[in-house]
């Protein structure tokens, strides 16, 4: 299932490239893109899995940069 998440206050595109390697490795997880410009996450997961992944995927971003948020 491809969903995409608005994103705010993600400031580094370094951080970005970091949070996308990190989400990527989470089971269930089939790609990840984030981008810097239009501050969105695009995530392709298995449906099921999909509210765990998030549940990791906001402490990941957090972890990385603590001041970006996914507007769930």
């Amino acid at each position: 299932m491809k969903k995409i998440y608005k994103m705010e206050n993600l400031e580094c595109a370094s951080c970005a490239a970091k949070m996308e390697d990190a989400i990527s490795k989470l089971e269930g997880v089939n790609s990840v893109s984030i981008s810097f410009i239009s501050q969105k996450l695009t995530i392709d997961a298995d449906e099921e899995l999909l509210p765990k992944i998030m549940k990791k995927a906001v402490k990941i971003i957090s972890k990385i940069e603590p001041d970006c948020e996914i507007i769930l």
